[in-house]
């Protein structure tokens, strides 16, 4: 197989930004990864290392924070460590599961690399670098240990997988849309500026951006939850909702589907309905 890859940086109000894209046939892959103040914010795929070292090695870096564990956001964590021994910082829930080798489906392994095994510290509830103090802010849904982070000294804040587009219509099978909706609203009520995507890069008016998510989101929920209530199965709704299909949904076998959206609506209202 023929993968393209590509890499670009560039840098926004005092945020250096690498920005990794590999792409095959019609399905093109990006992330990116984000430096301030002595601080890395993720460290982009293993499949990708070659392009983000040279990024790396031009920053002075001090220590790394991963947002979540997935392979996209800490495929190069282990070089970081073992060859430029910084220090890795996380949730402490994925950490273990860090630690052992990479184990997801295989065209994640051909898009993203086989992640290496790294080792990793609690981060905690803040932490600093040298002009400022930052937040760690819990933002699951997308993934369980998922993290948001806010510098409070220039109100930045980086919110690796929570926005990615303003308007999902696929999602992991592993995702959960009525947790996300809980992050957002959290996130929404602090006090930030500046806000960096992991995927999307630098939002324009990014509370605003933020903000269209989730009422785009809520209004999903609640059609969702009107054709649920009058009697119309999950496949029915998802036919009726989100009649196109994406190639990453055939690529990926079903991980990546509008049905898991569908699906974690409905059995959270369930389960609400039921307790």
């Amino acid at each position: 197989m023929l993968f393209k890859k590509n890499f670009a940086q560039k840098t926004v109000n005092g945020v250096q930004m690498g920005n990794g894209t590999v792409s095959f046939q019609r399905v093109k892959l990006n992330v990116h990864c984000f430096f301030l103040d002595g601080v890395l914010i993720d460290t982009g795929a293993k499949s990708l290392e070659r392009l983000f070292k040279a990024f790396f090695k031009h920053l002075d870096i001090d220590k790394v924070v991963m947002t979540h564990f997935h392979e996209d956001h800490t495929g190069c964590a282990a070089f970081l460590q073992e060859e430029l021994q910084l220090p890795l910082f996380m949730n402490d829930i994925m950490i273990e599961y860090c630690m052992k080798k990479a184990d997801y489906p295989i065209y994640r392994q051909l898009f993203w690399g086989k992640r290496r095994p790294f080792r990793a510290e609690p981060i905690g509830e803040t932490f600093h670098s040298p002009n400022a103090t930052w937040r760690v802010i819990k933002t699951p849904g997308h993934a369980i240990d998922h993290l948001a982070f806010l510098n409070d000294e220039t109100g930045q804040l980086f919110t690796g997988d929570l926005y990615c587009q303003e308007r999902t219509k696929v999602v992991l099978r592993e995702e959960n849309i009525p947790v996300i909706i809980e992050s957002l609203k959290k996130i929404l009520t602090y006090d930030f500026e500046d806000v960096f995507c992991s995927h999307a890069g630098y939002l324009n008016n990014g509370r605003t951006a933020l903000k269209r998510k989730l009422d785009y989101l809520l209004d999903l929920q609640g059609n969702i939850l009107k054709l649920y209530d009058e009697g119309k199965t999950p496949e029915d709704i998802n036919t009726t909702l989100f009649p196109k299909k994406y190639p990453i949904t055939f690529f990926s076998s079903g991980e990546w589907d509008s049905i898991h959206i569908v699906r974690s609506i409905i059995k959270q209202h369930d389960k609400t309905h039921i307790s």
